[in-house]
């Protein structure tokens, strides 16, 4: 009777392991998770944004071809190569976004193209033109261009929720989303360079997909922190770590939207693996002033001396990822946020 009891248990254990396999089948197909050996090629892989892409590609099964500016440069090549799977799936390329022949190279045997690569530069810059909008603008052209001329069947462009919400002359109780536009006129008055590189560039985009029929989706993330991949800072992990040293900077006329690298790559991967996803998609966990993230800094670490900034508000301003939670993406919390970029920049020296 106990053999077989045993037996019959045997029997129901393989039968239950069947039926689990054909679930974890069903629901990894259902996630769109890469062909073997898929290609797609990342534009800035070696960046914040980038860097957490290609990480997260690389994990779904994906051959990956990453661009950097300077393949000599172990800065920008070494954590890469470091990546799991890099060493049979990774492919490094090296390009100017104003020579189209280098990036035809890079998107060259491509399914898929994620054009993460512009100019981060938030603060004054002394050419604008040549330093921001030539690169971004042009460079997303050359990109489309290049993509469409090798058969890519959709491209995700990273913009910026800085395409969206600095208008700081509509109503109070607009809702802004994915409808709105930037005031190009009020950024130019003001002097701020980076949303009209943003703005203008994904307006190229869109204008370029409608008069190609190249499939276009746009990802629009806010202030982007977590833990950094690479060994430099960008423009929004960098304003972050210079608040621990005092800084009193803050970005004029922005209320921003916070966001992990993580989430922000995972919403590349899940607008490109979903052919139903189109338009613009607001990437942001939660939208404040700034001065509101600094004091829950000061709050959370009272050990540095985190400055303290005026308030400012914006009532009625209003901001919601409903896109990307349909989507499946659940967005991790600010305070988490923080605290993971914290001990990011104290792993790597940054802050003490």
């Amino acid at each position: 009777m106990i053999f077989g009891q045993t037996w019959l248990g045997g029997i129901v254990t393989s039968f239950l392991l069947f039926l689990l396999s054909k679930f974890h089948t069903s629901v990894s197909g259902e996630s769109g998770m890469a062909t073997e050996g898929e290609v797609v090629c990342v534009t800035g892989g070696s960046g914040c944004i980038g860097s957490w892409l290609v990480r997260l590609l690389l994990d779904r099964g994906y051959t990956v071809h990453a661009t950097v500016q300077d393949l000599k440069d172990e800065s920008e090549t070494k954590h890469l190569e470091s990546l799991e799977g890099a060493e049979t799936r990774l492919r490094l390329f090296q390009i100017d976004l104003l020579d189209y022949g280098s990036i035809v190279s890079a998107v060259k045997g491509c399914a898929g193209v994620f054009h993460v690569a512009s100019p981060n530069i938030i603060h004054q810059v002394p050419d604008p033109q040549k330093q921001l909008l030539d690169p971004a603008i042009k460079g997303t052209i050359n990109v489309l261009t290049a993509a469409k001329e090798g058969g890519v069947t959709r491209v995700v462009v990273t913009s910026s929720m800085m395409a969206m919400t600095t208008s700081p002359n509509l109503p109070d109780d607009i809702v802004e989303a994915e409808d709105c536009w930037t005031d190009i006129e009020y950024c130019k008055q003001k002097g701020l360079w980076y949303p009209i590189s943003k703005t203008l560039a994904e307006k190229a985009a869109w204008d370029f997909s409608k008069e190609k029929g190249l499939d276009v989706v746009v990802v629009n993330p806010g202030m982007v922190l977590g833990p950094v991949i690479p060994p430099r800072l960008n423009a929004s992990m960098l304003l972050f770590s210079n608040l621990f040293q005092g800084s009193t900077e803050a970005p004029e006329d922005l209320f921003m939207g916070y966001v992990h690298f993580k989430d922000v790559a995972l919403a590349h991967i899940l607008v490109y693996e979903n052919k139903s996803a189109t338009g613009r998609h607001l990437c942001v966990d939660s939208v404040s002033n700034y001065s509101d993230l600094v004091a829950k800094i000061a709050e959370l670490y009272p050990e540095y001396k985190v400055p303290r900034l005026p308030k400012d508000t914006q009532p009625g301003l209003t901001l919601g990822s409903k896109k990307l939670m349909d989507l499946g993406l659940q967005f991790i919390p600010v305070e988490q946020i923080i605290k993971e970029a914290v001990e990011s920049l104290k792993s790597k020296g940054f802050i003490s």
